[in-house]
């Protein structure tokens, strides 16, 4: 009794001199949530650990921390004012995104590398024919060469392709107005679809997800099939620059490889995605805070 008396006064004698207490970590997975959005895992560097907060905005620290390389489910998805994603990971508990990383991305990578593998060693295994040699006659008949004499036809044809160059041109000019107006059309369509609701696995049209919108607008307004998810969406079209994208551009954010969430430029920094299932589908501005780490064209 008196030992439980002697601690009870030790711990307080130490909140009093200001000696902190190393604070508990989580260290079992999380798998309590019964429909999560998705499953991740703390990724930071060695012998660190990820702070929890009470709320995404404005939230307090909580007394324990996620430990490195834990897996937990998430619940839901928000974003900051400063453009930053978090998933909430429990009731009340809330970890920046960029700590984390897609198990499921994992799985994907893995899959595919494992297929990829058994594949190539096959083609090692294919032995390499030989090839047939020819055998050449001791004696050739030396032919006598022909003197060709350009025809008149060959003459006319020569002329006749230099008059094609602006046909080629008017040719070229008609694709790109038939781009850009494929491109107005994605941008008007993706903003007729503000204000719409946000749902995991949504494909429209009247509620999405990030992926689900794009594939939604590209296929009703610019003619193409997007893949379903973003880690095949990424790998369609062409890589731009930040300073020169133009409206109908995919913006992609998290890893070039896997990214987890992607938006419609629409000109002017601003683009149109599917946020959280609190914003639902927003028109918002690029921020500093939420960078996008690539882009891509689709409508060339």
């Amino acid at each position: 009794m008196k030992c439980n008396f002697w601690k009870m006064g030790l711990a307080a004698a130490l909140t009093l001199t200001g000696i902190g207490v190393t604070a508990p970590q989580k260290t079992v997975d999380a798998a309590t949530l019964k429909e999560p959005v998705k499953r991740v895992q703390i990724s930071c560097l060695p012998n660190k650990d990820v702070k929890i907060w009470t709320n995404y905005e404005g939230g307090q620290l909580i007394s324990f921390r996620a430990k490195n390389k834990s897996k937990w489910n998430v619940a839901k998805i928000a974003v900051d004012r400063k453009g930053r994603l978090w998933y909430m990971i429990g009731d009340s508990e809330w970890i920046e995104a960029r700590y984390t990383e897609d198990l499921e991305t994992k799985a994907d990578a893995r899959t595919a590398h494992e297929q990829v593998k058994p594949a190539a060693t096959k083609k090692k295994n294919k032995q390499i024919k030989p090839k047939k040699v020819l055998k050449i006659p001791k004696k050739q008949k030396v032919q006598k060469q022909k003197v060709v004499v350009p025809s008149l036809n060959n003459v006319i044809n020569k002329k006749s392709n230099k008059n094609n160059v602006s046909t080629i041109n008017v040719a070229n000019n008609s694709i790109s107005d038939n781009v850009s107006k494929r491109a107005q059309a994605v941008v008007n369509l993706a903003k007729s679809q503000l204000g719409k609701g946000y749902a995991w696995g949504g494909n429209g049209p009247d509620n999405y997800d990030c992926s689900g919108l794009v594939q939604y607008v590209y296929n009703q307004a610019g003619g193409i099939k997007l893949p379903r998810i973003t880690t095949d969406q990424v790998k369609v079209g062409q890589t731009v620059a930040m300073s020169q994208l133009q409206p109908g551009d995919l913006l992609y954010w998290g890893s070039p490889d896997a990214p987890y969430h992607v938006g419609i430029y629409v000109g002017n920094n601003q683009y149109v995605s599917a946020a959280t299932p609190e914003q639902g589908v927003v028109l918002q501005s690029i921020s500093s805070y939420f960078y996008p780490c690539v882009a891509k064209r689709v409508l060339q």
